[in-house]
């Protein structure tokens, strides 16, 4: 067998020693919690007007406050920076909806 198969064949075994628990060579990723509740009330807005604000289904937004899904992509980076700078948002997000004809 080649090179190929020989790596293929250890990613599979760590992998199964990985599900008993056993000593393997997987990094696991785990993407930081967001509270995307808490993120909502620091801007002190409905989930009705945030959903509104942001582009957000309200079904979403349902599911991401009760841990039912975790954002992901742009939705992630967008509830980032609403954390970060909610006002610097809010403010961008308004000034674009003045221009939008």
């Amino acid at each position: 067998m080649g090179k190929a198969s020989d790596e293929i064949h250890a990613g599979l075994q760590d992998a199964l020693n990985h599900e008993k628990g056993k000593k393997n060579g997987v990094v696991e990723h785990k993407p930081r919690h967001v509270d995307v509740k808490a993120i909502r009330e620091k801007t002190g807005m409905s989930q009705q007007r945030f959903c509104a604000t942001f582009g957000i289904s309200l079904g979403t937004l349902r599911h991401w406050e009760q841990g039912l899904r975790t954002p992901r992509g742009t939705a992630l980076v967008l509830l980032k920076v609403v954390d970060k700078n909610p006002k610097a948002v809010i403010e961008a997000v308004a000034e674009q909806a003045k221009s939008t004809p």
